[in-house]
């Protein structure tokens, strides 16, 4: 399969293209700035603007599938940066077809109980609370559109640590393992990814997932 990556420089998505390269996909990585930090011989770039319909189009005509990884976090404007580029995948793929489009989103959208958000928490980080509010925006802008998209909401809490290949699938619900934390190493994030790639079983829908060990 070959795999349409943005933000493959980023520190989810590079252990998605690792875990792509593995499994023995064919991965491109979708990006404004050439030369990421992984070389593998199944691995290519393309320079794409994010914010341009036609350019994404052309530039994943020859994949089987598209995963967004890209982040605003380093943008003057957050949630501009979301919306638009959100906007723009959604008329690309909308020429393209039925061509499968998954988006890393984050935690904060859950629910940690009916119609109660992890990021409107009294604990919930204030430095975050504008990607999670624009990331949520998202959402329901996939999910009133006609494309074939699938949303993958981590943990309360992803980073670095080890690909145990043990998790746990939910819905709109926050996760927790049966430790009591709810945490999703970044590699076994990417394995759910993959995993949801090659065996498809949330199309149209939001699904996240826990680590079960650290």
């Amino acid at each position: 399969m070959k795999i349409g990556l943005f933000g493959a420089s980023g520190m989810i998505g590079q252990r998605i293209t690792l875990e792509a390269l593995v499994r023995g996909h064919d991965v491109i990585s979708l990006a404004h700035h050439l030369n990421g930090p992984i070389t593998h011989p199944r691995l290519t770039e393309a320079q794409v603007d994010i914010f341009d319909p036609a350019n994404i189009l052309e530039a994943s005509a020859d994949t089987d599938i598209v995963v967004n990884a890209t982040s605003g976090r380093k943008s003057l404007d957050t949630h501009a940066f979301y919306i638009d580029s959100t906007q723009a995948l959604i008329e690309a793929f909308g020429r393209a077809g039925e061509k499968r489009l998954l988006v890393v989103g984050g935690a904060g959208s859950l629910e940690i109980a009916p119609g109660q958000f992890l990021k409107d928490a009294p604990d919930f980080p204030a430095a975050a609370r504008p990607t999670a509010n624009a990331q949520a925006e998202t959402l329901v802008m996939y999910r009133a559109s006609p494309i074939t998209w699938t949303f993958f909401c981590p943990s309360r809490t992803i980073q670095p640590g080890r690909r145990s290949g043990k998790y746990r699938r939910g819905g709109d619900q926050l996760l927790t393992n049966d430790q009591g934390e709810s945490y999703i190493s970044a590699e076994d994030y990417a394995f759910a990814l993959l995993d949801e790639i090659e065996q498809p079983q949330a199309v149209r829908q939001r699904f996240t997932a826990v680590s079960l060990e650290k």
